[in-house]
């Protein structure tokens, strides 16, 4: 591929224009089900070899048809697309979270990756390389020199992956076209490299700015070394072979890699491989002797997506088919599993969840204080972790599209804003992520005060089955409201376990002495919570979530439970 490179738009941020409501729609349609729920969807709204775009719009001339039904037939399908897909034109924050609306119609955000001062992310749908200014607040989009999902009303092209180089170079993922795709900062040129792995889907640079790869249907790990890459080629590409005996017995169609994370520190390189609901494991290589040690994941644990190392070379990997994410020690090999809140009944329209509802932990990585952070696909929410205090903080994201989840007649408050990538900013004030069918990006303010926290005077307890065990929690209030929330002093009691996959306790009971608190500005409360292991619960050693939760935000503290 030539080196080519496009201004296409320029301008403000701003809210854009609402669209017209839209209808209730009985369907849950998320991106990223069965095999990692990575690989695109296929859409068959319209067929393909539709009409091309015009200059402005996404989605083309509709009135060049001879034949009156064949015209409404694809207006109808583009305009349940848009429907779906676009977003209705609004930028709706809280006290934490602030959006906003891209400059162009429908753009599908994927990718994304902060640096040098910006923001950039791909379009999915008319192929550009987008950039937020952090200074002066504009977008700067750049048309990426093929991109077949621009010639059709209805399609897009998952990019995955986005990543700055130690130049400022910006990388990303094009699985359609099987291509790594770079972006030159200095002249505005783009570079695309044939990738060896299948449907690239992640990537990271080692500490001589090297590249490794793996691919959706590619179920090895891939080096490139940059300086022998040439651009139109797969030159520079090493493959570096996986044992899979653990996935021989298994459809092979079901069997992908997840992500790939470089522990630069150690020069060692972590990467996953899943058969969905049926098999999980997670790969370390050492580069400088090439030993590959394999971990073992339990059988819930069959769908490891998102991957991050931390300072002390532990693996942080997020479960993409519970609310689980967890930690596997570098050393022992030894597993921490800890869990989201349970599903917001806000998400379903009612009162309650749904016993079957899953967070999804997708994407995750690490700031600059060794937090980490992932987004929640279906609990519309990012996540921070603190692992010195084992502590989560979820930010609830203000957009609910209702398209994208079954929501009841009648909802007032239901769906989901469909976040589907992130990136930690380098210097860890912000969490940027993309709206995928909302036509918009995000970021979290994680310097913001939240107005609640949560304590355990005791992180650690055991109780035999048959009784049960009183844990006790400190809920204290900030020094002064900042606004967020119902109440900067109100907070709801909520509580999680990984005892199930949902979060849930399973035959097990819980129960708070309180279902909320009232906190004077400064001021504190103890809630107890009496927990009750069921006979049936095998003993060991269980991890607790308990909290509290405002209508913008959740905090919760790990409770270890050894039950005997």
């Amino acid at each position: 591929m030539g080196k080519t490179g496009f201004l296409r738009v320029s301008g403000k941020a701003g809210s854009g224009s609402s669209s017209s409501s839209t209808g209730k729609r009985r369907l849950m349609f998320y991106v990223a089900i069965g095999i990692l729920a990575i690989v695109a969807v296929s859409i068959t709204l319209i067929p393909r070899g539709s009409p091309g775009l015009q200059s402005g719009s996404p989605f083309g001339n509709l009135g060049n048809s001879e034949n009156p039904a064949v015209d409404n037939s694809k207006e109808q399908s583009i305009k349940a697309f848009k429907e779906r897909f676009c977003g209705d034109g609004r930028a709706n924050s809280n006290s934490y979270v602030t959006e906003l609306v891209l400059p162009s119609e429908c753009e599908l955000p994927l990718g994304i990756t902060v640096g040098d001062g910006r923001v950039w992310y791909v379009s999915t749908k008319h192929g550009t390389l987008g950039s937020y200014n952090l200074s002066d607040k504009k977008f700067e989009e750049y048309l990426i020199p093929a991109w077949p999902a621009r010639s059709d009303p209805t399609d897009f092209n998952m990019a995955w992956a986005a990543k700055a180089d130690g130049r400022g170079n910006v990388w990303f993922t094009d699985d359609r076209q099987g291509l790594l795709w770079r972006f030159n900062i200095a002249n505005g040129t783009f570079d695309s490299f044939k990738s060896p792995a299948s449907n690239p889907i992640s990537f990271d640079f080692d500490a001589d700015g090297n590249v490794y790869l793996v691919g959706v249907r590619s179920k090895a790990l891939y080096f490139a070394e940059v300086s022998k890459m040439q651009p139109g080629t797969s030159d520079g590409f090493t493959e570096i072979k996986l044992p899979l005996d653990a996935f021989a017995n298994i459809e092979q169609s079901r069997v992908s890699s997840g992500s790939v994370a470089v522990d630069r520190e150690r020069d060692a390189v972590w990467t996953t491989v899943l058969a969905f609901q049926q098999k999980g494991q997670v790969f370390r290589y050492d580069v400088a002797t090439k030993d590959i040690r394999v971990f073992d994941l339990p059988q819930e644990l069959n769908s490891p997506v998102g991957t991050t190392v931390d300072a002390g070379g532990n693996l942080w990997v997020t479960d993409h088919g519970t609310n689980i994410f967890f930690k596997v020690d570098a050393g022992d090999g030894s597993m921490t599993r800890y869990v989201t809140s349970i599903a917001s009944p806000r998400i379903y329209g009612g009162e309650s969840t749904p016993p079957n509802a899953y967070t999804l932990p997708y994407w995750i990585g690490l700031d600059s204080q060794g937090n980490i952070w992932f987004n929640q696909h279906t609990g519309n929410k990012i996540s921070r972790f603190d692992p010195s205090t084992e502590t989560t903080t979820e930010y609830w994201v203000p957009t609910q599209n209702e398209l994208w989840a079954n929501c009841p007649e009648g909802a007032q408050i239901c769906g989901l804003a469909n976040v589907l990538q992130m990136s930690v900013a380098p210097d860890g004030g912000r969490v940027w992520f993309t709206e995928w069918s909302e036509n918009k990006i995000g970021y979290v303010d994680a310097g913001r005060q939240v107005p609640f926290s949560v304590a355990a005077p005791q992180d650690e307890i055991t109780v035999k089955r048959g009784d049960s065990a009183e844990i006790k929690l400190d809920v204290s209030s900030s020094s002064s409201s900042n606004g967020a929330g119902s109440s900067p002093s109100a907070a709801r009691m909520i509580a999680s376990s990984n005892i199930t996959p949902t979060g849930g306790l399973g035959d097990s009971t819980g129960i708070f002495s309180q279902q909320s608190v009232e906190l004077p500005a400064g001021g504190s409360r103890q809630v107890s919570y009496v927990f009750t292991p069921a006979a049936s619960l095998p003993a060991g050693q269980y991890i607790l979530m308990l909290g509290a939760e405002n209508d913008e935000v959740s905090v919760l503290k790990a409770v270890r439970v050894n039950v005997v």
